[in-house]
């Protein structure tokens, strides 16, 4: 919001500049918009910087955790957690921060197998990150609610439409579900909006021919979304969420 407000100060002071200047009115616009955009862009690219620099500090403590012992691992993941709040003032200068924040917020404790807490944040992010609403439609599957299973896949496949896992966690949701037409439809679509990608051809193929649809070629990001249990307990940083940070600039 603060960016938002400085380039349109910037824009403004510069139209009246050009006012001053005995120009016309409609002579200043067209500077102004340019320098409005421009300011706007060089601001939210800092603040973007600057989030970008807190998610990776995040993920490299995360990725630590899985050497220590269960009470320095505790102890790791509270540090990881107070680090990422550390990000919330950056919400008041850019869009969108905020919601990326509880998105994050949101896999960590779902992560940790604290789905009450994963809930409330990832009901607060923004529908474009698509692991939290991958991770939601995880959380209603396993709740037996296949309305909003569906609903939360559907953003999931929206907004991540090149993630192939996106698709396969849903046609696999659906295939336990005894869906299998459903499966197939979403496994074509899924081909479709990304004709290279193998691991959705080989899977598609897989259910066509009345085959278990395996998720061993989405390991290990698989596994984050809780559907199925690891051979061993993870921490996992979630790969997706630098992507979802990178976002953030573009908005």
């Amino acid at each position: 919001m603060i960016n938002l407000l400085l380039s349109l100060a910037v824009a403004f002071l510069t139209a009246l500049a050009i006012r001053l200047a005995n120009f016309s009115w409609p002579a200043a616009i067209l500077p102004s918009l340019i320098l409005w955009v421009g300011c706007y862009i060089l601001l939210a690219r800092r603040i973007a910087k600057r989030f970008q620099a807190i998610v990776a500090e995040v993920q490299a403590e995360l990725q630590t955790t899985q050497a220590t012992n269960p009470r320095e691992q505790k102890t790791r993941i509270d540090k990881t957690l107070q680090k990422l709040e550390t990000a919330r003032p950056l919400g008041r200068w850019q869009f969108m921060i905020e919601k990326e924040i509880e998105g994050f917020l949101g896999m960590i404790r779902y992560s940790l197998r604290e789905e009450t807490l994963a809930k409330v944040h990832l009901q607060k992010a923004g529908m474009r990150n698509f692991y939290a609403s991958a991770i939601q439609g995880a959380m209603a599957y396993k709740g037996k609610d296949i309305a909003n299973m569906q609903k939360h896949f559907e953003l999931a496949v929206k907004y991540g439409k090149k993630e192939s896992l996106m698709w396969a966690a849903y046609a696999w949701c659906l295939l336990q579900l005894k869906e299998k037409q459903k499966a197939l439809a979403i496994l074509s679509r899924a081909t479709k909006a990304n004709p290279t990608d193998e691991k959705l051809k080989t899977a598609l193929q897989a259910v066509q021919n009345d085959k278990r649809l395996k998720m061993k070629a989405w390991e290990p990001a698989w596994w984050q979304l809780g559907l199925e249990n690891p051979p061993t307990p993870q921490i996992s940083p979630f790969a997706a969420s630098k992507r979802s940070a990178m976002r953030v600039m573009r908005r």
